[in-house]
C-alpha cells in the first residue's frame, strides 16, 4: 500500500503544469501556444518574461524535491519509485492528457535530492555544453548521459540501471529536438 499512495502522491506533485499555471496567471497567455508549445522552463523563458521561466524552472525542480525528500528520509528502498513517477507526472501529467514537459528540471530536482554530487555533475555538464552550443536540449542531453556513466565508474552498477533509465526518458522526451539538431534546425535558448 505505501508504494501505491507514494507512486501517486508523487505522480501528483510531478505533474503540477507550473509554466502552464504561471504564464496563464501573469500574462494571461496558454504557454502550449508560445515557442514550441511545451509546458517547462526553456519554453517559459520563450514568453520573453524572465521571471516566469525561472520561476518555472524553481518550482518545477521543487516539485521534485518535495516528494523525493520525504521518501529518502521516510521509505529510502523506494526512492527510485517515487522519483521515477514524479519524474511521469510532468512528462505525462494527467490534466494536460499526458502532455506535459520534457522532465530536465524535475529530474535536476530528483538528483539533488537523492545525492548532492549526482546534481552537481549534472549541473556542470550542462552549463559547459550549453556554453559551447547554446542548445537546451543538447545539454540536457549530454548532462543526462554523465550520471550514469559517473556511477558505473564509481562501481554502482545497481543504481546505474536507474539513471540509465531516466537517461532513455529523457532523450525519448527529446526526439524531436535531436531530429532539428541533425538538420541545423534547432533554436538556440537565450538564459539572460
Amino acid at each position: 500500500m505505501d508504494y501505491l499512495v507514494i507512486g501517486i502522491a508523487s505522480y501528483l506533485m510531478g505533474s503540477i503544469p507550473f509554466g502552464l499555471i504561471l504564464t496563464k496567471l501573469f500574462l494571461n497567455k496558454d504557454i502550449r501556444e508560445i515557442g514550441s508549445g511545451n509546458i517547462g522552463a526553456t519554453n517559459a523563458l520563450r514568453t520573453g518574461n524572465k521571471l516566469i521561466g525561472y520561476s518555472t524552472l524553481i518550482l518545477d525542480i521543487a516539485k521534485a524535491i518535495i516528494p523525493v525528500i520525504y521518501v529518502k528520509f521516510n521509505y529510502p528502498d523506494i526512492i527510485y519509485i517515487a522519483s521515477l513517477c514524479a519524474f511521469l507526472g510532468h512528462v505525462f501529467p494527467i490534466w494536460l492528457k499526458f502532455n506535459g514537459g520534457k522532465g530536465v528540471a524535475t529530474y535536476v530536482g530528483i538528483l539533488f535530492s537523492i545525492n548532492i554530487i549526482l546534481g552537481l555533475i549534472f549541473v556542470v555538464f550542462w552549463v559547459f555544453i550549453f556554453l559551447l552550443s547554446k542548445y537546451s536540449s543538447l545539454s540536457s542531453i549530454i548532462a543526462s548521459i554523465s550520471v550514469p556513466i559517473y556511477i558505473l565508474i564509481a562501481g554502482q552498477i545497481n543504481d546505474a540501471i536507474f539513471f540509465a533509465i531516466m537517461f532513455i526518458l529523457i532523450f525519448f522526451t527529446h526526439r524531436e529536438n535531436i531530429k532539428r539538431l541533425k538538420n541545423k534546425e534547432e533554436s538556440k535558448t537565450k538564459i539572460y
